[in-house]
């Protein structure tokens, strides 16, 4: 394991901590996380309809830049995949929405995390989840067994993205679809330039531009990509919603 993927992983292990003691996740180090309140992320991205019925620690563990349930079209009966599923918030929202008949998966490479999140699931009563151990970059799922892949603030953690989106590919069925949110830069701000406005581990840093997200997953094989920025965190780099097609 790198040492930038062990700083994540510690990074988001006391972030679970954090929760099981009874304090929101990015109150342990407020100036370190992606998810601070005051930028207009986390849990204030869910409205009051969706956390209602949620248990407490799942809303407490948010730490994302957007919604993506709310984004992914999810149909009864579809298997869900959560890329870096923290708490669960997403996981569990994803449920409600495939139904009994659909599955949602969650994938985290967290101990602590992973604890939590089956922890939530048994406390919301879902029967239609599970929550697994790995890497975003190598996904324990078989080839084209999914047929909608989330993601909340993770994939700009990485440091081989490529991996990512040839894993995401890789697992989708044939007209699969992405629904991501994530943290995007202009394209006009240097890797150098992101480095300058936050941390890798605090989900500036790493992130990619619009451009090289395009670029990435049209290579991969992905179609009908859109990127669209739905809110600024710092100068140049925004929350955005990432949507893409396996043809």
């Amino acid at each position: 394991m790198s040492e930038l993927r062990e700083e994540v992983r510690e990074r988001y292990a006391a972030a679970a901590r954090s929760v099981k003691n009874g304090m929101a996740a990015n109150d342990w180090d407020a100036d370190a996380s992606c998810c601070a309140p005051e930028e207009g992320l986390g849990v204030q991205l869910y409205d009051l309809t969706e956390r209602r019925g949620l248990p407490d620690e799942a809303v407490l563990a948010s730490l994302g830049c957007g919604n993506p349930t709310a984004v992914a079209e999810l149909r009864e009966g579809e298997v869900v995949l959560d890329l870096g599923s923290g708490g669960g918030i997403d996981v569990l929202l994803s449920a409600k929405r495939v139904g009994p008949t659909g599955k949602a998966y969650g994938l985290d490479m967290t101990d602590e995390m992973l604890e939590l999140a089956r922890l939530n699931a048994r406390k919301a009563g879902a029967a239609n989840v599970e929550f697994l151990r790995g890497y975003i970059e190598d996904v324990p799922l078989p080839g084209a067994s999914v047929d909608v892949i989330i993601s909340n603030c993770v994939i700009n953690l990485s440091t081989d993205k490529p991996k990512v989106i040839a894993e995401m590919f890789r697992v989708l069925r044939p007209g699969g679809r992405l629904g991501i949110s994530d943290v995007v830069a202009d394209d006009a701000l240097s890797p150098s330039d992101r480095a300058e406005r936050g941390s890798y581990v605090g989900c500036i840093a790493g992130a990619l531009s619009f451009g090289e997200y395009t670029k990435e997953l049209e290579a991969a094989g992905f179609v009908d990509v859109r990127i669209d920025p739905t809110h600024e965190l710092v100068d140049q780099m925004h929350g955005a919603i990432v949507h893409a097609r396996k043809p």
